[in-house]
C-alpha cells in the first residue's frame, strides 16, 4: 500500500504534544512519525495512531558518540586534525567527485545562457567572459553589459576595435562624462552612433568599481582587453574548445590593449606607456572558471564523454592562492594544481560550511574508523 502525506521527525514522540502539533490542522496530514526516542504513541484526531519509526535501535551508540565527537570541536572544519589520515584511495575518488560537483554547479548558469540565445554558444562564452573579466567587483556589472548586447552585434562590429571598446565602455557608463581627449570624445561618437543603429537605447543600472583595484585590474582596462580579444580572434568559440593544452590556451588570450589604453589607465589622465597583456595568472583564472566549465557544459549538451580530457586540463594548471587554499594546508591537505584546488573549494564551501559530515565521503571514514 502506497501512502502520500508528510514526515515529522522529533527527538521524542512526545515532543508532538510539547510543540502542540495536535492543535495543528497542518499536521493532520502526517503518514509517519521519526524520532530518536519512541516514548508514547502519537494519535490523529480520528483516534488512529501515526506509525513511528524508532532510530535508536538502528544506530550503535559508538558511531553516535564519533559523530558528536567529531562536531563538538569546530575550528575551522570539524575534521581538521583528521583529515590529512583519511585513506588516500577514498580521499582521491572523493576529490574527482567534488570537482565534478563544482563544474555541474558552475554549468547552471551556462545552460541557461544556452537556452536565452538558442544556443549561440559564441554568445554564451562572450557572457561568461565578460563576468569573468569583471572579477569579484565588477564581474556582475560586465555580465549585464554583456547581456545587454546581442552577440550579433559583437559579431558584425568585431572588424572594429573602436566600435566593440565603445560599445562595451558605453554600455557600462563609462562614456557619460565631458571628457578633453579627444579619443574618448570619439569613442562617445561612435557610441553613439552604435546606439542608433541597433536601437541599442538601455543601458546597464549601476556604476563599475575602480576602488580598491590595481591599475591594471581597472574596468576600462578589463574592457579594453576583452574588445581587443574580439577584435584579435575572431571564432574564439571553436578557439578555446579546440585547444589541446594550457599553453595553446594562453595563446588564444595573448592580447592587450588598443594603442590608447596602452598609456592611459582612464579617460583624460595619460600615464608611462604599457602594453597591459593579459598575465598568465589572469588567463589562469579565465580557464577555471569560464573555458573549463564551458567545456564540461557543451560537452553534456552534446551528450560526450569529456571527463578526463577536463582533469588532464585542470591538472597542468598551477593551484589558485586564496585564504582557504591556505588553510587547507595548515592541515596538511597541498593543492599542487587547480583539479586538486577547485575539489577542497567545493568540500569547503558545500560541505564543511553547512555540516554536511554525513554527505561527505572523509565525515564517512572518520565516522567508521
Amino acid at each position: 500500500q502506497k501512502w502520500a502525506g508528510n514526515v515529522e521527525i522529533h527527538l521524542k514522540s512526545s515532543d508532538w504534544y510539547v510543540h502542540n502539533h495536535e492543535k495543528d490542522s497542518n499536521y493532520d496530514s502526517v503518514i509517519l512519525h521519526v524520532v530518536w526516542e519512541y516514548d508514547m504513541p502519537i494519535f490523529r484526531k480520528d483516534n488512529s495512531e501515526i506509525p513511528t519509526l524508532e532510530l535508536k535501535e538502528y544506530v550503535a551508540l559508538s558511531d553516535l558518540h564519533k559523530y558528536q565527537s567529531l562536531v563538538s570541536h569546530k575550528s575551522w572544519i570539524y575534521c581538521e586534525n583528521e583529515i590529512q589520515n583519511v585513506d588516500e584511495f577514498i580521499f582521491k575518488n572523493w576529490q574527482e567527485r567534488l570537482f565534478f560537483e563544482r563544474l555541474e554547479r558552475k554549468s547552471q548558469l551556462i545552460f541557461e545562457l544556452a537556452e536565452d540565445s538558442n544556443q549561440d554558444w559564441e554568445s554564451v562564452l562572450f557572457c561568461l567572459l565578460a563576468k569573468n573579466f569583471g572579477l569579484n567587483t565588477n564581474g556582475e556589472m560586465f555580465y549585464k553589459v554583456a547581456k545587454s548586447i546581442p552577440f550579433s552585434v559583437v559579431r558584425k562590429e568585431s572588424y572594429s576595435l573602436e566600435s566593440l571598446e565603445a560599445l562595451l565602455l558605453g554600455q557600462a557608463n563609462l562614456l557619460s562624462h565631458d571628457f578633453q581627449d579627444s579619443s574618448a570624445k570619439q569613442l562617445q561618437k561612435s557610441y553613439a552612433y552604435l546606439t542608433q543603429k541597433y536601437q541599442l537605447h538601455e543601458k546597464v543600472a549601476g556604476t563599475v568599481e575602480f576602488f580598491k583595484h590595481r591599475p591594471d585590474n581597472f574596468p576600462t582596462i578589463r574592457l579594453a582587453q576583452l574588445a581587443n580579444l574580439y577584435f584579435h580572434r575572431k571564432n574564439l568559440f571553436s578557439l578555446v574548445m579546440n585547444s589541446n593544452s594550457v599553453n595553446e590556451l594562453y595563446q588564444v588570450f595573448n592580447v592587450g590593449v588598443s594603442h590608447y589604453w596602452q598609456t592611459h589607465y582612464s579617460f583624460d589622465k595619460e600615464s608611462s606607456k604599457k602594453i597591459k597583456k593579459l598575465s598568465k595568472s589572469f588567463i589562469d583564472l579565465l580557464v577555471i572558471n569560464a573555458i573549463i566549465p564551458l567545456r564540461f557544459a557543451y560537452a553534456r549538451s552534446q551528450q560526450k564523454e569529456i571527463t578526463q580530457e577536463l582533469i588532464d586540463l585542470a591538472i597542468t594548471i598551477t593551484s589558485e592562492q586564496n585564504v582557504i587554499i591556505e588553510k587547507f594546508e595548515v592541515f596538511g591537505i597541498r593543492s599542487k594544481n587547480v583539479y586538486e584546488s577547485q575539489a577542497l573549494l567545493e568540500l569547503k564551501k558545500n560541505y564543511c560550511d553547512y555540516k554536511k559530515c554525513l554527505d561527505c565521503a572523509i565525515g564517512h571514514f572518520i565516522l567508521k574508523k
